[in-house]
């Protein structure tokens, strides 16, 4: 029974040293969270890292990017990202430019044209009809002005291509016939020019050394393209590597075709000229023409009469 006693009387006296110490420590806690809670209250609490040191452009810009990039889309239908890809392609790939930006700038744009439209109506006055070209007129332009940009690089492009390419024909069949392979005289090209052509030249070397095939290489070129000679050049270029023609004989042949064509695009528009010189000849030259030589006899008759 003794033995028993001093038992329970030792497990009494640990249970109350270890719920003595726990008090003590729960206090202390407390009191740290006391003095934390009156630390934040008199200092402003320091803002976390990245959360409002971000640039501009990822809080504000990039949000309302992808927004207008979700009501540009269910407004394009479901056609429209192929489509401003193949004029993406045609204008050069733009530097940052793809297909989901073009549809937010296409969003972007129409509404802050809405928005100057609306303020131009307000101050101006404008009558109804004002108005409302003004505030209808000024979203479809906002929303289609991209692609007129688009069509009107890729029109600039199509132009550069077809002046440059028979050139490039020429130095690739120098090139070719000093003793350099097709891949190095394209890297000639592609080195010593300036221009869409060379940009794609270069594209094409390095598709070859990514692991494509020269075949595949060349039809992605004409594929980016819409200028009928490049897609002729490459058709011919690739008949000769299926078939095994030499090379330099193909290049020889084609430059001589390109310069023809050159010459006769350039006569083409030759004969355009007294057309085209009709419409300001009649109603531009020939009225000042007229005044300049009958007027002083029309005055000498008025004077008679």
């Amino acid at each position: 029974m003794l033995l028993l006693l001093g038992t329970l009387l030792v497990v009494g006296a640990l249970v109350l040293f270890l719920a003595s110490a726990g008090r003590s420590t729960t206090r202390r806690g407390v009191e740290r969270s006391l003095e934390l809670l009156d630390t934040m209250s008199t200092t402003p609490p320091k803002p976390r890292p990245g959360q409002d040191d971000r640039p501009f452009a990822e809080r504000v810009l990039a949000p309302l990017q992808h927004r207008a990039l979700v009501v540009g889309r269910r407004l394009s239908g479901s056609g429209s990202a192929e489509r401003l890809r193949r004029r993406l392609d045609l204008a050069g790939n733009p530097r940052d430019w793809d297909a989901d930006r073009v549809v937010s700038v296409k969003v972007l744009g129409a509404t802050a044209l809405l928005a100057v439209g609306a303020a131009l109506a307000l101050t101006l006055g404008t009558g109804l009809v004002g108005t409302v070209l003004l505030v209808v007129g000024g979203p479809v332009l906002g929303f289609f002005l991209p692609e007129l940009y688009l069509y009107q690089a890729a029109y600039e492009r199509t132009e550069q291509l077809q002046r440059e390419l028979p050139d490039a024909i020429d130095l690739l069949t120098i090139s070719v016939e000093s003793g350099l392979g097709f891949d190095a005289a394209c890297q000639q090209v592609a080195r010593h020019t300036e221009g869409p052509l060379s940009a794609e030249f270069s594209r094409m070397l390095r598709e070859m050394q990514i692991g494509q095939s020269r075949t595949a290489a060349l039809r992605a070129l004409a594929e980016r393209t819409n200028v009928p000679d490049v897609r002729t050049f490459v058709t011919a270029m690739v008949q000769a590597d299926a078939f095994g023609i030499p090379t330099a004989q193909v290049l020889r042949v084609q430059a001589n075709e390109m310069r023809v064509r050159r010459r006769q695009r350039a006569e083409e528009k030759a004969q355009q000229v007294p057309v085209k010189i009709t419409f300001p000849l009649v109603f531009f030259i020939l009225p000042c023409l007229f005044v300049a030589v009958l007027g002083p006899a029309a005055i000498t008759l008025m004077d008679n009469f």
